[in-house]
């Protein structure tokens, strides 16, 4: 069954009350002065129920053409000349149906009972109760569209926070410090200079994880350094399992995208593609912009299998995906799948918006 949705309900509610309420005055209005108009009980009941019921149905429709015609999307200099002027049609329209319903339908007049002066008249009235209906529907709608822009902020920052919190619980954990500190220790007498390599990525790294909480974007080529210090010590931990290359285009560089989706990205493809395997395997990350200049790729392919349990693609992935959205909506675009030409071979891909670069 159709679940109508809150705006919908909430337009129908007003709807349903307001024009029944705008007969009811009207009929008060008139029944206060019926003496002198000369207007019966049954008459003044008749014609603002008319009204009342005439006005409901046209303004409906002049909400259909509004939506149809996306009017909100416009800016306020677009759209208020076209409602001044669908306003003043439909008030038009409006009376016209008005009369054909009294005098021809219902017969409560006679056409020599009306006069043009009369019809200009009503159909004056109207406009302006259109446009007061009119200030109503924008202005609640764009109250409404601010409350969702609202959500949908917290939204995001809410997913910020909780990727934050994920690279900071996956970098800062015991177990990742302890490997990454055993096997800093045991180079520090094999090879000096390469431990202290291997201290540099480290500290690059959880000093990047904290930089996150004043950052919602970063240069491409800043995730990419930080991808490298992420590769660096985890090929110490596997040793020759482990090879990589990263391939960028200088022009992606520049290019702001959200912190730690490279580095996420690489995470699962070590964690769940290569270090379960015995012989290991190769991580391969490519950056460039699309066929349009407004696009960046982003391909991330690693050795192993895609086999993600129905209905579940781990919680990084997930965050990442809503993050995309919020920040993005349905220009962006994050996939993981087998490769279809390449056996044993894990592909991701990520197609963002180039929205703004690095000044």
């Amino acid at each position: 069954m159709f679940a109508a949705s809150p705006r919908t309900r909430l337009y129908w509610t007003l709807q349903l009350i307001g024009w029944p309420l705008y007969g009811v005055a009207g009929a008060v209005l008139i029944a206060l002065f019926a003496a002198r108009v000369g207007m019966k009980m049954r008459e003044i009941i008749i014609v603002e129920a008319t009204i009342a019921v005439t006005m409901l149905v046209f303004s409906h429709l002049l909400r259909l053409y509004i939506r149809h015609h996306a009017w909100v999307r416009l800016s306020v200099g677009q759209m208020l000349p076209r409602v001044l002027l669908a306003n003043a049609v439909v008030s038009v329209l409006s009376q016209v149906a008005i009369l054909v319903l009294l005098v021809y339908v219902i017969r409560l007049y006679t056409g020599s009972q009306y006069s043009w002066q009369q019809f200009g008249g009503y159909v004056l009235n109207t406009y302006f109760v259109l446009l007061l209906w009119s200030a109503f529907y924008f202005g609640l709608h764009y109250l409404d569209s601010y409350k969702q822009a609202e959500i949908d902020k917290w939204k995001l920052s809410a997913a910020v926070r909780e990727a934050e919190m994920r690279t900071l619980k996956a970098q800062i954990n015991p177990h990742f410090m302890f490997n990454g500190l055993n096997n800093i220790r045991a180079l520090v007498t094999e090879d000096p200079a390469r431990a202290r390599d291997m201290i540099t990525h480290l500290s690059d790294l959880l000093r990047y994880s904290i930089q996150l909480n004043s950052a919602e974007q970063v240069p491409l080529s800043r995730e990419l350094e930080i991808v490298t210090h992420y590769l660096a010590l985890e090929a110490v931990q596997l040793e020759e399992r482990l090879t990589y290359t990263i391939d960028a285009e200088p022009a992606a560089l520049p290019v702001l995208i959200p912190p730690m989706t490279l580095q996420l990205l690489v995470e699962n493809g070590i964690k769940h593609g290569i270090a379960p395997r015995p012989a290991g395997g190769h991580i391969h990350l490519t950056a460039r912009l699309g066929a349009a200049p407004d696009q960046l790729l982003i391909t991330v392919t690693n050795t192993g299998h895609y086999a993600p349990t129905a209905g579940y693609e781990g919680v990084g992935l997930r965050n990442a995906q809503e993050r995309l959205h919020l920040l993005f909506g349905p220009k962006a675009r994050l996939t993981v799948g087998n490769s279809a030409t390449v056996p044993a071979t894990v592909v991701a891909e990520l197609e963002l918006p180039v929205g703004s670069v690095e000044g």
